[in-house]
């Protein structure tokens, strides 16, 4: 068996202090009253998204790529296998953008990219 690695202590912010912290501050304030008003946090929004989109597409999502809080609830990108393909890294996919309300329900979703699964995004 091998050693139990030593913990790292934490790093330091790289930003000076006071520095973004009072946007720190909102966030935390905003997810707090969001659990408390019965609005669902990020996993639970995150199951919502990808549970509602694989009812009204057939296809259950391969995975979240992004979730993100709004004024009226959530927003997340989706990615769904929509033609599999033998190697796997040839199946088509697509990236979805799904927006939920306050109470977790979809309100409205988008077709926004297709895709070889072996694709890379390159940087331009």
């Amino acid at each position: 068996m091998a050693a139990a690695e030593p913990a790292r202590p934490r790093r330091a912010s790289s930003r000076p202090v006071g520095e973004g912290a009072e946007q720190d501050t909102n966030a935390r304030r905003r997810a707090k009253s969001r659990r408390r008003s019965g609005t669902p946090g990020a996993a639970a929004a995150m199951r919502a998204a990808a549970e509602q989109l694989a009812e009204l597409l057939g296809n259950f999502p391969d995975s979240v790529s992004s979730l993100k809080p709004t004024e009226d609830g959530w927003v997340a990108q989706v990615e769904v296998v929509e033609l599999e393909r033998i190697p796997d890294t040839t199946s088509v996919m697509a990236s979805y953008r799904v927006a939920l309300d306050e109470d977790g329900e979809l309100i409205s979703y988008e077709r926004t990219r297709r895709y070889s699964r072996g694709m890379i995004d390159r940087l331009t």
